[in-house]
């Protein structure tokens, strides 16, 4: 009688990447866990994973985010701000009241550089995947060197963005703090102090190290 290997099926929790900042506050990460019934996640504490998210990790495509109105800007320099997604000309134009010229656009949903040229706002469209993976080198030198570029003119100031303004963005001032010179402890706990919404996925961060420690 033919002998079957056992195989083995995982029942349990589905951990989602751990968050620098939860593990600093001594909150735990969140867990989710997978509703087999009703097709969704739903996570501890009562937060839950919205329907459109359960299926951008099924097929493996990002679904659109929920434009918001108004301007979601947060200053951490004098010359170098973060925030969330521009979306129209109107926000548009409140980014160029702002002072702005020059803009990382680190959403792979939107494209600003349209809406941007009648400003005369140079942008830099640096499409990434909020997906907790590992990020290239390239990713952050493109963005670095755009910002670069600007810090040499002496009235430029630079917006980076992606959606919210939570992951990729932050993630993407952090490098260009770090080439700045600043250490990267320093560099998060300012800019979590001055956007108490952004976060700092682990992978994100050892992603600017690896950019920072071979460039």
């Amino acid at each position: 009688m033919e002998r079957r290997s056992p195989v083995a099926i995982w029942v349990g929790e589905v951990k989602t990447p751990t968050l620098r900042k939860a593990r600093r506050v001594g909150h735990p990460p969140r867990v989710a866990t997978l509703r087999k019934d009703q097709g969704e996640f739903s996570g501890k504490g009562g937060q839950e994973c919205p329907p459109h998210k359960e299926k951008a990790r099924r097929t493996g495509v990002s679904a659109p985010h929920r434009r918001r109105s108004g301007m979601d800007i947060t200053w951490l320099t004098d010359r170098i701000a973060v925030g969330g997604g521009i979306w129209n000309a109107e926000n548009m134009a409140t980014v160029a009241e702002a002072g702005i010229t020059h803009i990382i656009d680190m959403q792979i949903e939107f494209d600003d550089t349209a809406l941007a040229e009648k400003h005369d706002i140079k942008v830099l469209w640096n499409p990434t995947d909020d997906d907790f993976e590992e990020k290239p080198a390239g990713l952050f030198r493109r963005g670095v060197e755009f910002a670069q570029k600007m810090l040499e003119s002496e009235d430029g100031k630079l917006f980076i963005h992606c959606a919210a303004g939570v992951h990729r963005a932050p993630m993407m001032a952090l490098a260009v703090l770090g080439t700045m010179g600043w250490d990267l402890e320093d560099a998060m706990e300012m800019i979590e102090a001055r956007r108490p919404v952004a976060d700092f996925a682990d992978v994100y961060v050892r992603s600017v190290e690896e950019f920072l420690n071979g460039r």
